[in-house]
């Protein structure tokens, strides 16, 4: 099992990278979010987690800008009718915090605007998924302030990715400051931050 990626970009399309690991380059399927979290310049640092999917007629490798997202993406596609692609779809078309208040609201008609998700797969996706979500994220309806955890481990993020503790540091702040909300853990800082990083311009000011 391949559980996670880290390496540099060589070439992208909408829903697929191709990223050098040591000289080995892994094909990966992500979401337009995911790219767009670290950029689409070749050379750039990427850090995925992954979830390894055989079939009779191929091997794919689903890539995620956390564990958070693979968890959930990974109970997703243990419900019947629900395949790794359209367990991606939801995951690009709606975020968790979306997801978690469907599930808590028994919201058919959000999860129905995703593509390839009619109302009995809907139906079917509340009532799997009740009581998981829960352990996974935070509902939009009790935020919480930053916690020194939450930035501790984003700059460690950033640190395993290669780039120097000030520079980290640095990025770190700025996330916090570019955050249009209070409820930002550890993945949402890293996903700013790493906006921040791909324009070095906004980085040095």
């Amino acid at each position: 099992m391949i559980g996670r990626i880290q390496g540099q970009l060589v070439e992208h399309t909408d829903t697929q990278i191709l990223v050098d690991v040591g000289g080995l380059a892994y094909e990966v399927e992500i979401t337009p979010g995911a790219l767009q979290s670290f950029g689409t310049e070749a050379g750039t640092k990427v850090l995925l987690y992954t979830h390894f999917v055989v079939r009779e007629d191929a091997q794919l490798l689903y890539g995620f800008i956390s564990r958070l997202e693979r968890d959930v993406f990974r109970d997703l596609i243990r419900i019947s009718g629900v395949g790794p692609k359209l367990g991606q779809n939801l995951i690009s078309a709606i975020s968790l915090e979306q997801l978690a208040h469907c599930v808590q609201h028994n919201d058919v008609a959000m999860l129905t605007r995703v593509p390839g998700v009619g109302k009995k797969t809907a139906e079917r996706l509340l009532v799997e998924l009740k009581g998981r979500l829960a352990n996974f994220v935070v509902p939009e309806a009790a935020p919480r302030p930053v916690s020194s955890s939450a930035v501790g481990e984003a700059e460690a993020a950033l640190e395993a990715l290669g780039y120097r503790p000030a520079e980290a540091q640095r990025a770190i702040a700025q996330a916090r400051a570019a955050a249009d909300h209070s409820d930002v853990g550890s993945e949402a800082l890293i996903r700013l931050a790493l906006k921040q990083i791909t324009r070095p311009s906004e980085v040095t000011r």
